[in-house]
C-alpha cells in the first residue's frame, strides 16, 4: 500500500477529506519521528512499538576491494509488532 492509497483509506474509513486524512497521517509520522527522538520510544497498544536503538561501530568489509572499512555507530528506527496486529495477520 502506498502512502496516497493509505490517505484515500483513511479519508474513506474516518469520512473525511483526502486533504484533511493526509494531514493527519503526516501529523501521525511527525509525532512517531518527534517521540522516538525525545524518549527513544513510541507505544501504541495493540498494534505494536517503535523504538530508536543504537548500532555500535563496527568493521566491515569493502566487498569490491577486500579492505577492511569502519562503520560508525548509529541510531536506527525499529518496530515490534503487537499482540492485536499479530492476530490480525494470521
Amino acid at each position: 500500500m502506498t502512502k496516497q492509497e493509505l490517505v484515500e483509506f483513511i479519508a474513506n474509513k474516518a469520512n473525511l477529506t483526502k486533504a484533511d486524512a493526509l494531514r493527519a497521517l503526516d501529523a501521525m509520522t511527525d509525532g512517531i519521528v518527534e517521540g522516538l527522538k525525545k524518549e527513544g520510544k513510541v507505544a501504541l497498544v495493540g498494534f505494536g512499538t517503535f523504538s530508536a536503538k543504537t548500532r555500535a561501530a563496527r568493521t566491515g568489509i569493502n566487498p569490491l576491494t577486500k579492505e577492511s572499512i569502519k562503520i560508525p555507530a548509529k541510531t536506527v528506527a525499529s518496530f515490534k509488532a503487537g499482540s492485536k496486529l499479530k492476530d490480525a495477520l494470521n
